[in-house]
Protein backbone atom coordinates (compact mmCIF):
# COMPACT_ATOMS: atom_id res chain seq x y z
CA UNK A 1 0.00 0.00 0.00
CA UNK A 2 2.87 2.10 1.21
CA UNK A 3 4.61 1.63 -2.51
CA UNK A 4 1.71 2.15 -4.35
CA UNK A 5 0.87 5.67 -2.58
CA UNK A 6 4.61 6.42 -3.46
CA UNK A 7 4.09 5.46 -6.93
CA UNK A 8 1.23 8.08 -7.06
CA UNK A 9 3.03 10.83 -5.11
CA UNK A 10 5.84 10.52 -7.66
CA UNK A 11 3.19 10.88 -10.70
CA UNK A 12 1.70 13.59 -9.31
CA UNK A 13 5.29 15.49 -9.27
CA UNK A 14 5.93 14.47 -12.77
CA UNK A 15 3.00 16.06 -13.73
CA UNK A 16 4.07 19.21 -11.82
CA UNK A 17 7.33 19.26 -13.52
CA UNK A 18 5.67 18.96 -16.77
CA UNK A 19 3.50 21.61 -16.32
CA UNK A 20 5.91 24.18 -14.82
CA UNK A 21 8.71 23.48 -17.25
CA UNK A 22 7.37 21.22 -20.67
CA UNK A 23 3.80 23.23 -21.38
CA UNK A 24 5.69 26.56 -21.61
CA UNK A 25 7.68 25.31 -24.39
CA UNK A 26 5.53 22.65 -26.46
CA UNK A 27 1.50 24.22 -25.52
CA UNK A 28 1.63 27.56 -24.38
CA UNK A 29 -1.46 29.35 -26.59
CA UNK A 30 -0.88 32.87 -27.50
CA UNK A 31 -2.67 35.45 -27.97
CA UNK A 32 -3.14 36.79 -31.91
CA UNK A 33 -1.41 40.04 -31.49
CA UNK A 34 2.08 41.18 -31.51
CA UNK A 35 3.59 43.80 -29.01
CA UNK A 36 5.20 47.02 -30.76
CA UNK A 37 2.75 48.20 -33.36
CA UNK A 38 1.40 51.44 -31.57
CA UNK A 39 3.67 53.48 -28.86
CA UNK A 40 4.74 57.16 -29.85
CA UNK A 41 1.30 58.47 -31.87
CA UNK A 42 -1.10 55.83 -30.39
CA UNK A 43 -4.25 58.13 -30.17
CA UNK A 44 -3.75 59.34 -33.68
CA UNK A 45 -5.71 58.61 -36.30
CA UNK A 46 -5.60 60.08 -40.16
CA UNK A 47 -7.04 62.79 -42.00
CA UNK A 48 -10.26 61.84 -43.91
CA UNK A 49 -9.21 60.00 -46.82
CA UNK A 50 -7.47 56.41 -47.63
CA UNK A 51 -4.37 55.44 -45.80
CA UNK A 52 -1.48 53.13 -46.52
CA UNK A 53 0.61 52.17 -43.83
CA UNK A 54 3.59 48.97 -44.36
CA UNK A 55 4.69 47.52 -40.94
CA UNK A 56 7.34 45.13 -41.07
CA UNK A 57 8.29 43.51 -36.99
CA UNK A 58 10.30 40.97 -36.25
CA UNK A 59 10.84 38.99 -32.93
CA UNK A 60 13.77 37.04 -32.24
CA UNK A 61 14.07 35.00 -29.05
CA UNK A 62 16.36 32.59 -28.14
CA UNK A 63 15.33 32.09 -23.90
CA UNK A 64 12.32 30.43 -22.45
CA UNK A 65 10.90 31.70 -18.99
CA UNK A 66 9.30 29.29 -16.97
CA UNK A 67 5.79 30.20 -15.30
CA UNK A 68 7.88 31.76 -12.27
CA UNK A 69 10.40 34.02 -14.89
CA UNK A 70 13.02 31.60 -14.11
CA UNK A 71 15.20 30.61 -17.35
CA UNK A 72 14.27 27.16 -18.47
CA UNK A 73 17.20 25.04 -20.51
CA UNK A 74 16.29 25.23 -24.27
CA UNK A 75 17.72 24.78 -27.38
CA UNK A 76 17.16 26.59 -30.72
CA UNK A 77 15.49 30.03 -31.46
CA UNK A 78 12.26 31.78 -32.20
CA UNK A 79 12.68 34.33 -35.27
CA UNK A 80 9.24 35.66 -36.13
CA UNK A 81 8.62 38.07 -39.25
CA UNK A 82 5.64 39.39 -40.03
CA UNK A 83 4.83 42.11 -43.02
CA UNK A 84 1.85 44.04 -42.27
CA UNK A 85 -0.34 45.77 -45.53
CA UNK A 86 -3.05 48.26 -43.71
CA UNK A 87 -5.60 50.00 -45.06
CA UNK A 88 -7.75 52.35 -43.61
CA UNK A 89 -10.46 54.76 -45.10
CA UNK A 90 -11.84 57.44 -43.30
CA UNK A 91 -15.17 59.39 -44.93
CA UNK A 92 -15.40 63.44 -43.68
CA UNK A 93 -18.39 63.29 -41.68
CA UNK A 94 -18.99 62.89 -37.92
CA UNK A 95 -21.06 60.59 -35.46
CA UNK A 96 -20.93 60.65 -32.24
CA UNK A 97 -18.79 64.46 -32.06
CA UNK A 98 -16.32 62.28 -34.01
CA UNK A 99 -14.69 60.99 -37.15
CA UNK A 100 -15.20 57.05 -37.95
CA UNK A 101 -13.18 55.05 -39.76
CA UNK A 102 -12.81 51.63 -41.58
CA UNK A 103 -9.38 49.52 -41.39
CA UNK A 104 -8.04 46.14 -43.19
CA UNK A 105 -4.75 44.46 -42.43
CA UNK A 106 -4.62 41.85 -45.52
CA UNK A 107 -2.24 40.50 -46.57
CA UNK A 108 -0.02 39.88 -44.31
CA UNK A 109 3.08 37.79 -44.90
CA UNK A 110 4.47 36.00 -42.21
CA UNK A 111 7.15 33.12 -41.37
CA UNK A 112 5.49 31.49 -38.39
CA UNK A 113 2.85 32.02 -35.93
CA UNK A 114 2.23 34.78 -33.81
CA UNK A 115 -0.25 32.27 -30.95
CA UNK A 116 2.88 29.19 -31.27
CA UNK A 117 6.26 30.11 -29.55
CA UNK A 118 8.27 27.10 -29.76
CA UNK A 119 12.13 27.43 -30.15
CA UNK A 120 13.60 25.58 -33.06
CA UNK A 121 10.89 24.46 -34.73
CA UNK A 122 10.11 26.97 -37.52
CA UNK A 123 10.43 25.62 -41.29
CA UNK A 124 6.89 26.34 -42.98
CA UNK A 125 8.95 29.48 -45.17
CA UNK A 126 6.47 32.29 -45.66
CA UNK A 127 3.00 32.61 -46.64
CA UNK A 128 -0.46 34.34 -46.05
CA UNK A 129 -1.00 34.73 -42.41
CA UNK A 130 -4.72 36.09 -40.86
CA UNK A 131 -6.71 39.05 -41.71
CA UNK A 132 -7.47 41.67 -39.46
CA UNK A 133 -10.85 43.39 -40.11
CA UNK A 134 -11.54 46.76 -38.08
CA UNK A 135 -15.11 47.54 -39.10
CA UNK A 136 -15.26 50.07 -36.70
CA UNK A 137 -13.67 53.22 -35.26
CA UNK A 138 -15.02 56.51 -33.76
CA UNK A 139 -11.81 59.41 -33.04
CA UNK A 140 -11.90 62.39 -31.16
CA UNK A 141 -9.45 65.93 -31.70
CA UNK A 142 -9.43 67.79 -28.62
CA UNK A 143 -7.62 70.88 -27.94
CA UNK A 144 -4.71 68.76 -26.10
CA UNK A 145 -5.49 65.53 -26.80
CA UNK A 146 -6.23 62.79 -29.70
CA UNK A 147 -8.56 59.93 -28.49
CA UNK A 148 -9.82 56.71 -30.38
CA UNK A 149 -11.52 53.46 -29.96
CA UNK A 150 -11.99 50.45 -32.27
CA UNK A 151 -13.64 47.14 -32.60
CA UNK A 152 -12.07 44.57 -34.70
CA UNK A 153 -11.70 41.07 -35.09
CA UNK A 154 -9.85 38.35 -36.77
CA UNK A 155 -10.30 35.60 -39.19
CA UNK A 156 -8.35 32.62 -39.22
CA UNK A 157 -7.38 32.38 -42.89
CA UNK A 158 -3.62 31.66 -42.29
CA UNK A 159 -2.46 28.11 -42.91
CA UNK A 160 -2.99 26.34 -39.73
CA UNK A 161 -3.47 22.65 -39.21
CA UNK A 162 -3.07 20.42 -35.37
CA UNK A 163 0.33 19.62 -34.23
CA UNK A 164 2.13 21.06 -37.72
CA UNK A 165 5.42 22.93 -36.92
CA UNK A 166 4.82 25.34 -40.12
CA UNK A 167 1.66 27.15 -39.32
CA UNK A 168 1.41 30.40 -40.44
CA UNK A 169 -2.34 31.10 -38.95
CA UNK A 170 -3.85 31.08 -35.38
CA UNK A 171 -6.77 28.57 -36.23
CA UNK A 172 -9.03 30.25 -34.10
CA UNK A 173 -11.10 33.67 -34.32
CA UNK A 174 -10.91 36.56 -32.36
CA UNK A 175 -11.86 39.65 -31.16
CA UNK A 176 -9.91 42.50 -30.02
CA UNK A 177 -11.41 45.92 -28.31
CA UNK A 178 -8.76 48.50 -28.26
CA UNK A 179 -8.65 52.79 -27.48
CA UNK A 180 -5.64 54.86 -28.37
CA UNK A 181 -4.73 58.13 -26.49
CA UNK A 182 -1.74 60.95 -27.25
CA UNK A 183 -1.89 63.41 -24.68
CA UNK A 184 0.06 66.87 -25.76
CA UNK A 185 2.05 67.80 -23.03
CA UNK A 186 3.16 71.24 -24.19
CA UNK A 187 0.81 73.82 -25.91
CA UNK A 188 2.64 73.64 -29.06
CA UNK A 189 2.20 69.58 -29.54
CA UNK A 190 5.88 68.88 -29.21
CA UNK A 191 5.85 66.72 -26.57
CA UNK A 192 2.97 64.27 -26.25
CA UNK A 193 2.62 60.76 -23.47
CA UNK A 194 1.04 57.75 -25.85
CA UNK A 195 -1.58 55.26 -24.10
CA UNK A 196 -2.74 51.92 -26.68
CA UNK A 197 -4.85 49.38 -24.65
CA UNK A 198 -5.96 46.11 -26.75
CA UNK A 199 -8.30 43.49 -25.21
CA UNK A 200 -8.46 40.00 -27.10
CA UNK A 201 -11.01 37.56 -26.68
CA UNK A 202 -10.35 34.10 -28.53
CA UNK A 203 -12.58 31.67 -30.23
CA UNK A 204 -11.98 27.87 -29.92
CA UNK A 205 -9.36 26.11 -32.04
CA UNK A 206 -8.71 22.40 -32.65
CA UNK A 207 -5.06 21.01 -30.95
CA UNK A 208 -5.91 16.97 -32.55
CA UNK A 209 -7.56 15.15 -35.69
CA UNK A 210 -9.06 12.68 -36.37
CA UNK A 211 -12.72 11.41 -35.64
CA UNK A 212 -12.87 13.33 -32.30
CA UNK A 213 -10.96 15.84 -32.02
CA UNK A 214 -9.46 17.70 -29.19
CA UNK A 215 -10.29 21.38 -28.63
CA UNK A 216 -8.40 24.15 -26.80
CA UNK A 217 -9.55 27.91 -26.27
CA UNK A 218 -6.98 30.63 -25.16
CA UNK A 219 -7.16 32.56 -22.28
CA UNK A 220 -7.98 36.37 -22.98
CA UNK A 221 -4.97 38.49 -23.05
CA UNK A 222 -4.69 42.89 -22.42
CA UNK A 223 -2.14 44.26 -23.95
CA UNK A 224 -0.52 47.84 -23.38
CA UNK A 225 1.96 49.87 -24.88
CA UNK A 226 3.25 53.39 -24.24
CA UNK A 227 5.34 56.01 -24.75
CA UNK A 228 6.89 59.40 -24.41
CA UNK A 229 7.78 61.61 -27.21
CA UNK A 230 9.25 64.69 -27.90
CA UNK A 231 9.39 66.23 -31.89
CA UNK A 232 12.01 68.53 -33.31
CA UNK A 233 11.56 70.63 -36.28
CA UNK A 234 14.01 70.11 -38.64
CA UNK A 235 13.41 73.39 -40.34
CA UNK A 236 11.37 76.55 -39.49
CA UNK A 237 9.00 75.56 -41.97
CA UNK A 238 7.77 72.52 -39.89
CA UNK A 239 8.05 70.79 -43.18
CA UNK A 240 9.97 68.40 -41.94
CA UNK A 241 10.46 66.60 -38.25
CA UNK A 242 11.98 64.34 -36.15
CA UNK A 243 10.56 62.62 -33.58
CA UNK A 244 12.31 60.52 -30.61
CA UNK A 245 10.91 59.11 -27.34
CA UNK A 246 10.66 56.13 -24.99
CA UNK A 247 8.73 53.34 -25.67
CA UNK A 248 7.45 50.53 -24.04
CA UNK A 249 4.89 47.50 -24.04
CA UNK A 250 3.30 45.04 -21.19
CA UNK A 251 0.98 42.03 -21.90
CA UNK A 252 -0.43 39.82 -19.66
CA UNK A 253 -3.19 36.59 -19.93
CA UNK A 254 -5.95 37.48 -17.76
CA UNK A 255 -8.28 34.81 -17.64
CA UNK A 256 -7.55 30.67 -17.82
CA UNK A 257 -7.46 28.74 -21.16
CA UNK A 258 -9.64 25.89 -21.32
CA UNK A 259 -10.18 22.31 -23.19
CA UNK A 260 -7.04 20.00 -23.76
CA UNK A 261 -3.78 20.77 -25.62
CA UNK A 262 -2.27 18.84 -28.42
CA UNK A 263 -0.72 16.29 -25.54
CA UNK A 264 -4.22 15.60 -24.25
CA UNK A 265 -3.23 18.02 -20.63
CA UNK A 266 -6.02 19.99 -19.59
CA UNK A 267 -5.13 23.11 -21.07
CA UNK A 268 -5.54 25.48 -17.86
CA UNK A 269 -3.06 23.76 -16.27
CA UNK A 270 -0.71 25.81 -18.67
CA UNK A 271 1.00 28.95 -16.01
CA UNK A 272 -0.28 31.93 -17.28
CA UNK A 273 2.15 34.31 -19.68
CA UNK A 274 3.12 37.64 -19.63
CA UNK A 275 5.75 39.75 -21.34
CA UNK A 276 7.40 43.54 -20.67
CA UNK A 277 9.70 45.23 -23.04
CA UNK A 278 10.91 49.10 -22.92
CA UNK A 279 12.99 50.14 -26.09
CA UNK A 280 13.05 53.93 -27.99
CA UNK A 281 11.15 54.81 -31.15
CA UNK A 282 11.99 57.52 -34.01
CA UNK A 283 10.13 59.07 -36.65
CA UNK A 284 10.70 60.91 -39.72
CA UNK A 285 7.71 63.14 -40.63
CA UNK A 286 6.53 65.01 -43.17
CA UNK A 287 3.25 66.76 -42.82
CA UNK A 288 2.80 68.41 -46.25
CA UNK A 289 3.39 65.28 -47.72
CA UNK A 290 0.91 63.48 -44.95
CA UNK A 291 4.13 60.78 -45.18
CA UNK A 292 5.71 58.95 -41.72
CA UNK A 293 8.36 57.09 -41.65
CA UNK A 294 9.49 54.67 -38.21
CA UNK A 295 11.77 52.61 -36.37
CA UNK A 296 11.21 51.14 -33.27
CA UNK A 297 13.74 48.88 -30.86
CA UNK A 298 12.24 47.05 -28.41
CA UNK A 299 14.28 44.34 -25.80
CA UNK A 300 11.84 42.98 -23.41
CA UNK A 301 13.39 42.93 -19.71
CA UNK A 302 10.96 40.10 -18.35
CA UNK A 303 8.90 37.41 -19.10
CA UNK A 304 6.92 34.50 -17.60
CA UNK A 305 5.79 31.19 -19.45
CA UNK A 306 6.53 31.79 -22.83
CA UNK A 307 9.99 32.65 -24.65
CA UNK A 308 11.68 36.31 -23.87
CA UNK A 309 13.36 38.02 -26.70
CA UNK A 310 13.32 41.80 -28.57
CA UNK A 311 10.69 43.17 -31.43
CA UNK A 312 12.46 45.50 -33.98
CA UNK A 313 9.62 47.21 -36.15
CA UNK A 314 10.24 49.57 -39.35
CA UNK A 315 7.66 50.97 -41.79
CA UNK A 316 5.41 53.96 -43.02
CA UNK A 317 2.03 55.29 -44.09
CA UNK A 318 1.08 57.44 -46.82
CA UNK A 319 -2.52 59.36 -46.92
CA UNK A 320 -4.47 60.67 -49.70
CA UNK A 321 -6.67 63.16 -47.87
CA UNK A 322 -10.33 64.08 -48.81
CA UNK A 323 -10.30 66.95 -49.77
CA UNK A 324 -6.69 67.89 -49.55
CA UNK A 325 -5.88 71.02 -47.54
CA UNK A 326 -3.82 74.30 -48.68
CA UNK A 327 -0.58 74.26 -46.51
CA UNK A 328 -1.29 76.41 -43.33
CA UNK A 329 0.67 79.63 -42.46
CA UNK A 330 3.42 78.74 -40.25
CA UNK A 331 2.26 79.10 -36.37
CA UNK A 332 4.68 77.82 -33.95
CA UNK A 333 2.64 74.97 -33.14
CA UNK A 334 3.22 71.35 -34.50
CA UNK A 335 1.12 70.35 -37.13
CA UNK A 336 -0.96 67.38 -37.10
CA UNK A 337 1.40 64.12 -37.42
CA UNK A 338 0.46 61.76 -39.87
CA UNK A 339 -0.85 58.23 -38.52
CA UNK A 340 1.30 55.51 -38.64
Amino acid sequence: MAAGILRQLMLVILLAIIIDIGLPIAAQQKGQYLPGQFELNSGVTPEPGFTYANLSINYFADTLKDGSGHTVPAIGTYNLWGIENVFFYKPNFEALGGKMMFGIIAPTFANGSVTEETLGLQAGGFGIADIFVQPLTLSWKLDRADVWVADGFVAPTGRYTPGATDNIGSGYWGNQVMSGTTVYITRNRGTSANLFTDWEQHGSKETTTGPNPSHLTPGQTFTMEWGIGQVLPLDKQFHKLLQAGVIGYDQWQVSSNSGLTSSGLPASAVPFYSSHAIGFQTNFILPPKNLNFYFKFLPEYAAKARVQGRTIAFGGSYTFRIPKPKAPPSTGRIPEIPAE
